[in-house]
């Protein structure tokens, strides 16, 4: 797939999707878990509901950064659902309850529950699948799905790094409203920023970041409980010239959660990260 959107230009394939501007600045904006598209060999539980196998879903985000790449940035989306592969966990984490013939032995505390680069249960808790998968099931979604998404990736981050002399990753996430709400069911932060506890990214990032979004009026919350997912721990090398700082918006800012279809919010959201994003871009 090549076309143009406004001065940027869109390459990719079943797994992806890269749009990169025509002058390409340092930033790298990508949004892992916003795909909407299940192959139907995924070969789910027939009985699982479409609402619970998309649950799990950064639901529009890809909609909301897109206007990045008429300000410089390479924009990274995702075009598979994350009920297929999370392309924000390392491709290593199989699960060993869902895949047979996965390496016994530890696997982290997010597989465990039940996410891992396979996911064995919906973001709402529901069983994925009533069989058990291959291992070379697994090895083939990974190969064709993870593998391509993050060496798109790592050709945008190396090019910014080469002509800029260093590169800054943005994973743009959302949150369930559920995740975040306080006592008596109290809304939670509306943006948490992830940079692993400061290591991933120089701190002026994190303070304009922040400044930005409480700009709008916003509760920002700063790696609670979200730090940064595999792929900003990847990228957060600022010693090797790569920043990497992972945003979660709560969906309740804009996304009607029960319908999925944008909500009320929509629309002062949409205006509201794109001021953000050219706060952050104009100029870098």
């Amino acid at each position: 797939m090549d076309q143009a959107r406004g001065g940027a230009e869109e390459t990719g394939d079943e797994a992806f999707v890269v749009l990169r501007p025509q002058t390409p600045g340092r930033f790298v904006f990508a949004s892992p878990h916003s795909g909407t598209v299940y192959p139907p060999e995924m070969g789910r539980d027939p009985s699982l509901s479409e609402a619970s196998l998309r649950s799990a879903e950064d639901a529009l985000v890809d909609r909301l950064i897109v206007p990045a790449a008429d300000r410089s940035a390479t924009v990274v989306l995702g075009r598979l659902g994350r009920a297929w592969v999370d392309l924000n966990r390392d491709p290593a984490d199989l699960d060993p309850r869902l895949i047979d013939g996965a390496p016994d032995g530890a696997v982290s505390a997010r597989t465990a529950a039940g996410f891992g680069v396979i996911p064995r249960l919906t973001g709402d808790g529901q069983a994925l699948y009533d069989r058990r998968l291959s291992l070379g099931e697994a090895q083939a979604r990974l190969a064709g799905t993870h593998e391509p998404y993050h060496a798109a990736l790592a050709e945008g981050m190396k090019a910014a790094r080469a002509r800029h002399g260093e590169a800054v990753l943005v994973d743009w996430h959302s949150m369930p409203a559920r995740a975040t709400e306080g006592v008596g069911g109290a809304r939670g932060p509306d943006v948490v920023l992830g940079n692993r506890h400061g290591s991933s990214c120089g701190a002026e990032l994190t303070r304009r970041l922040r400044r930005a979004f409480e700009a709008l009026g916003w509760r920002v919350a700063l790696n609670q409980p979200y730090a940064g997912g595999w792929t900003t721990q990847r990228w957060g090398r600022p010693s090797d010239g790569f920043h990497a700082i992972q945003i979660e918006l709560n969906r309740a800012l804009y996304f009607d959660e029960s319908a999925r279809i944008p909500g009320p919010g929509w629309s002062r959201t949409e205006k509201g990260v794109a001021r953000v994003i050219a706060d952050l871009l104009d100029g870098a």
